[in-house]
């Protein structure tokens, strides 16, 4: 009946969930309620709204379920209803105060909140409750690092490591402290642990690039450098592969779809490739396992920008189109791919996106265009508000023609996306308006990056609140409009 209780789901055919569920849960009487069942396939789907209605009709009839309390809390965490899935938890916790899950995404809500010292209570808790289980003192671990000790963080990843040293996640977690802390040689060593969760190679590991040394020779040894994850970090290292190649690497890069123009611009590299079988090799290396190859060489951050340059005939297309604006030119991006069908990366992106409305303080600066480097379902809100906004993006179909459109720009403006990468590679100067709690890769407490030396950091001082964030970003982008005046 689990099995008929999906398909119903799925076809949209709620009230027969219901009846299904209401059976189910009268059969089943203990252990985990019916619809949870429902929440993988809602998630990866991206119908978490219509599980949330079902669940709470359910609770209406039954409201002393804390089964459904703690369902319904879990979908408004990920739909972005914090403060409501927050009541839900502690009225759930109130009839089972220690109910680990719902500890565990109490803890995740508070975290999501940007409540970090209140996450930490609640995983303290949890550990009190269990402490052989390493477990909750690795998320002590991980908010200590979103709060900015990564110091501490560390030495607690280390105290979990030693309780159980084999567990991957809690790796990779503890490689992102050490990252963040720049720790790089020892972080990007710890990153590999990334290879024991699925989803990041299916090529084998006896054939992984080892480390750079002097004794590795690569003379006419091919080399597959293969995507892992977004568009972001293949821009970012990107940067190695002039070294391999002068190294005598043949190297073929795999996976690059909408990227396969600029990558094949990147010095040495032989051939691109997107799709097809996978094509011989001596060594493959996923792009994320690049700087831990070069850690411990002479160039552990590759080549410095700019390392991708822009198509000359697709620039000069721009420029013409550009030629009679002589005010200060900025693009924008001001919200991320959503990936609403894969609950981590839908829930990050909430916090690292704002609305195209938070940025209106930006647009009557004086000699300044704003020009849209945003793709995607954002890309609506043009039509919504009326901005002053300039929209070239639907004539760039790859991230070639946006490169393109990038090189006739004096500056770029954007969240922490793919588009941050690009101009930093190409040597752009570009403002981040960070999140709180950001990526390793921009590390804590500065301004400026080792990765993107024309690159300026303005951060969050508050989860959520964008507005110091738009008002320093509106005083730097004055100061350059001032100066290209003069």
């Amino acid at each position: 009946m689990q099995a008929r209780l999906s398909e119903a789901f799925l076809s949209g055919d709620l009230e027969k969930c219901l009846e299904m569920a209401r059976t189910l849960a009268v059969v089943s009487g203990i252990g985990p309620h019916p619809l949870e069942t429902l929440l993988p396939v809602a998630e990866s789907h991206d119908r978490r709204a219509e599980l949330l209605d079902l669940t709470d009709r359910l609770a209406q009839a039954a409201p002393q379920d804390c089964r459904l309390l703690e369902l319904g809390a879990t979908l408004l965490m990920q739909l972005g209803f914090l403060d409501e899935a927050e009541s839900r938890l502690n009225d759930a916790l109130q009839r089972r105060p220690g109910h680990l899950p719902a500890l565990s995404t109490l803890s995740c809500t508070l975290t999501q909140a940007g409540r970090f010292a209140d996450a930490c209570a609640v995983l303290k808790r949890m550990q009190a409750l269990d402490p052989r289980d390493p477990s909750a003192l690795s998320n002590i671990a991980y908010i200590t690092a979103a709060s900015g000790d990564v110091h501490e963080a560390i030495n607690l990843y280390r105290q979990a490591i030693q309780i159980k040293p084999d567990h991957p996640q809690m790796r990779l977690n503890y490689s992102i402290a050490l990252l963040k802390a720049g720790y790089f040689q020892q972080g990007w060593s710890e990153h590999e642990w990334r290879f024991r969760l699925p989803g990041h190679t299916s090529l084998p590991m006896a054939q992984l690039l080892p480390n750079i040394t002097e004794k590795l020779d690569l003379r006419g040894k091919h080399v597959l450098v293969t995507q892992e994850e977004g568009y972001g970090d293949t821009f970012m290292y990107l940067r190695y592969l002039p070294l391999l190649a002068q190294r005598g690497a043949i190297i073929r890069v795999w996976g690059a779809d909408i990227m396969s123009d600029l990558c094949a611009r990147v010095e040495g590299v032989d051939t691109v490739q997107s799709g097809g079988t996978t094509p011989y090799y001596d060594y493959h290396c996923p792009f994320i396992s690049l700087p831990r190859a070069f850690a411990a060489s002479p160039n552990p951050f590759g080549v410095n920008p700019p390392y991708i340059a822009a198509d000359l005939v697709k620039s000069a297309h721009f420029a013409a189109r550009l030629r009679d604006d002589h005010n200060l030119k900025v693009g924008l991006v001001w919200s991320g791919a959503p990936r609403r069908d894969q609950t981590e990366p839908f829930m990050l992106d909430q916090r690292r996106s704002m609305t195209l409305e938070t940025l209106r303080p930006l647009f009557d600066l004086p000699k300044t265009s704003f020009y849209s480097l945003q793709k995607g379902t954002a890309t609506g809100q043009l039509d919504e508000s009326k901005t002053p906004i300039i929209d070239l993006m639907p004539e760039c179909l790859t991230m070639d023609d946006t490169a393109a459109l990038i090189d006739n720009l004096d500056i770029v403006v954007s969240v922490d996306t793919s588009v941050v990468h690009l101009a930093g590679a190409m040597n752009k100067p570009v403002l981040l308006m960070d999140r709180v709690n950001p990526c390793w890769r921009w590390m804590t407490d500065r301004t400026d990056s080792p990765w993107y030396p024309s690159l300026r950091i303005l951060r969050q001082t508050r989860a959520w609140d964008w507005s110091d964030v738009v008002s320093s970003v509106r005083a730097l982008l004055h100061d350059e409009s001032e100066r290209k005046k003069s």
